[in-house]
């Protein structure tokens, strides 16, 4: 996918944040995804990391079939499910368990199975009377809690999801984990990007490096290794001096 940019001047020695720019006419555009190629199969759960504006984000979305690459093309053998916005197909005004229903509506879901689904994802999601309350009363980390376990309850057999996966308290990552190896169990496929690298070493067996739009590395969860390792490298300023003349 291409999108246009204004005309920027990179800092000297910069980490490689974004895609690649190019110039055509009198304007810059960016590729955000650049000959990224691989394959997943039943079971596989996928973790990607890089920079921010590296492409993880550009790259789910156009798994989810939101973006249209401009070339290649995306095949799956089933229907995908993506957590991208939180308060994306939610309504500020409704209660949370209205919010439920409409999720699993906006799914393709009856309402038999609807509320048949309810007590469950109400358990999971450990909101209790805030579930009788409207959506714009919940904090983010509430918001985030309900948004993980509509969508789960009512995915497809391939779920992507966005960075803010790992903003969750420690206690709900624990669900978070548990829900995916449910998903491992199920035969399907899951497709990860967060910040977290330890998040991301438990639920992962594949990986993939994005580096402005393109793999540098591609292989199993060592790969997570391997690019925290290269973040951490940090090169030391020289020390400063001062000298005063009296």
């Amino acid at each position: 996918p291409l999108a246009q940019a204004a005309h920027s001047r990179a800092s000297a020695g910069a980490a490689p944040l974004g895609g690649r720019l190019h110039g055509q006419g009198r304007s810059t555009f960016v590729r955000a995804l650049d000959d990224v190629s691989f394959q997943l199969e039943t079971g596989d759960r996928l973790a990607l990391v890089g920079h921010n504006g590296s492409g993880k984000s550009t790259l789910l979305r156009v798994l989810a079939g939101i973006y249209h690459p401009d070339r290649g093309h995306v095949s799956s053998s089933s229907h995908v499910s993506g957590i991208f916005n939180m308060s994306l197909g939610f309504r500020q005004e409704a209660t949370g368990y209205r919010n439920l229903v409409i999720k699993g509506l906006m799914a393709g879901r009856s309402r038999a199975e609807i509320e048949a689904a309810l007590p469950e994802i109400a358990e999971f999601t450990g909101l209790g009377p805030y579930l009788d309350m409207p959506l714009h009363t919940y904090s983010q980390g509430m918001a985030m809690r309900l948004a993980f376990a509509a969508t789960t309850a009512f995915s497809n057999d391939i779920l992507v999801m966005d960075e803010w996966i790992g903003a969750g308290d420690a206690g709900f990552q624990e669900k978070i984990i548990a829900r995916m190896n449910d998903f491992l169990h199920a035969s399907t496929i899951v497709v990860v990007a967060s910040h977290s690298a330890s998040l991301l070493r438990r639920l992962a067996n594949k990986a993939i490096w994005l580096e402005q739009g393109q793999v540098r590395r591609m292989g199993g969860p060592e790969v997570i290794d391997e690019y925290e390792a290269a973040i951490s490298v940090v090169e030391l300023a020289p020390p400063l001096r001062a000298q005063v003349d009296a």
